[in-house]
């Protein structure tokens, strides 16, 4: 059996030959495992890639920099049974990579992730705001919203069979290329468990940026499922909007606070739902398989009623607000009593440049798709 350690490393002279040495490959050989070390140099402007293949490893060289792009690379040229991915900082323990791996040699998992947070976390290793919310969050949404049961959905010590990493499609070519091999590997319920690990502080300078990466997590798992932040909001601001507007409006009366808050939550609930589908029709056309509610919404989709749609609503709204300035040019321009009618108009016409404009962009999203519906490809 053949074990191969995938190292992803950007501008890390100093350190990853030290990591790499850390690997226990003689012992490693003597249990009989062929051990073999790829470091990927994903564009290092130092001597990352020399200290590296003095080390002992083999070295890739990855010219599109990226997180994602540098694991792409090194996880496809590694030929081992076995997989196992670690960062070139030190920060994890691969001096222990045989332990780490027991659950797939004599428990039949196919998928093992480092737990930092069962295990031991180092003084200085990571920030608290890492360790108490921004970590343990992210893991709460991700687990909430793909059932994998992890504790630390951001460790980077990972371990995965070949065959598990074949069944893996894994596209993103930035950070978000952790979060969705935990989504893809619950997708394609593979046998995942954990194994609690120590984590060290890191030596040299972090390339991570705490709300960035962060935001990239969650907007990539809401490519996934966007309808607990989009679709489940926006139905909720949409019916009480309507149902604010439509007492003003059919009361008649003057209640501007109403009538302003009932029209601001209309516009912001069509919005989300427009947004849902945007989602949705990104996740096609990136191949990520939606909702079957969703698919259903997308495939009615049609641009031209879309535009008659828009066009109807936009036009309500213009003869309204035309009657509307009608009579208050006939009053003197004095007070305006029409407001709701004001209101009406505004909701009606930004309601219709919406979905014009929604439609419109709809169809560049879902183009590749229709062209394939025409051509019987799908």
């Amino acid at each position: 059996m053949k074990i191969s350690v995938v190292i992803p490393a950007l501008n890390e002279e100093g350190i990853v030959g030290k990591t790499v040495q850390s690997i226990p490959r003689e012992k490693l050989e003597e249990m009989g495992l062929e051990t073999e070390i790829i470091v990927v140099d994903n564009a290092s402007t130092d001597n990352t890639a020399q200290e590296a293949r003095a080390a002992g490893a083999r070295v890739v060289h990855e010219s599109h920099r990226g997180y994602g792009n540098a694991y792409k690379r090194g996880l496809n040229e590694a030929s081992g049974d076995i997989i196992v991915m670690g960062d070139a900082d030190g920060t994890y323990p691969l001096g222990e990579v045989y332990q780490f791996i027991q659950p797939i040699l004599n428990d039949g998992q196919e998928f093992v992730m480092g737990s930092r947070l069962k295990g031991e976390i180092k003084k200085g290793a990571m920030p608290a705001l890492h360790r108490y919310v921004g970590n343990p969050l992210l893991t709460w949404i991700l687990n909430i919203l793909f059932k994998t049961g992890i504790s630390d959905a951001h460790c980077g010590m990972r371990a995965m069979t070949r065959e598990a990493w074949n069944k893996l499609d894994l596209k993103t070519a930035g950070m978000e290329f952790a979060s969705e091999m935990v989504i893809e590997a619950s997708r394609m319920n593979l046998k995942i468990t954990e194994v609690p690990i120590t984590y060290y502080p890191r030596r040299g300078e972090s390339k991570l940026s705490s709300f960035s990466d962060g935001w990239r997590h969650l907007r990539f798992m809401m490519l996934y499922r966007p309808g607990p932040f989009l679709l489940i909001p926006g139905v909720v601001a949409l019916l009480v909007g309507a149902t604010l507007a439509s007492f003003v409006w059919f009361e008649g009366q003057s209640r501007m606070h109403s009538l302003i808050l009932g029209s601001l939550l209309l516009l912001i609930g069509y919005q989300l739902l427009l947004s849902w589908l945007y989602f949705g029709a990104f996740a096609e056309s990136y191949g990520v398989t939606s909702s079957r509610l969703k698919k259903k919404v997308i495939n009615y989709h049609s641009l031209e009623k879309e535009l008659l749609l828009g066009l109807a609503l936009l036009v309500v709204g213009v003869i309204i607000g035309l009657n509307v300035l009608y009579n208050w040019s006939a009053g003197g321009f004095g007070a305006l009593s029409q407001i709701q009618q004001a209101m009406m108009a505004m909701i009606l016409s930004i309601l219709g440049i919406q979905t014009i404009f929604s439609g419109m962009f709809l169809s560049l999203l879902l183009l590749n798709q229709d062209e394939n519906v025409k051509l019987g490809k799908k």
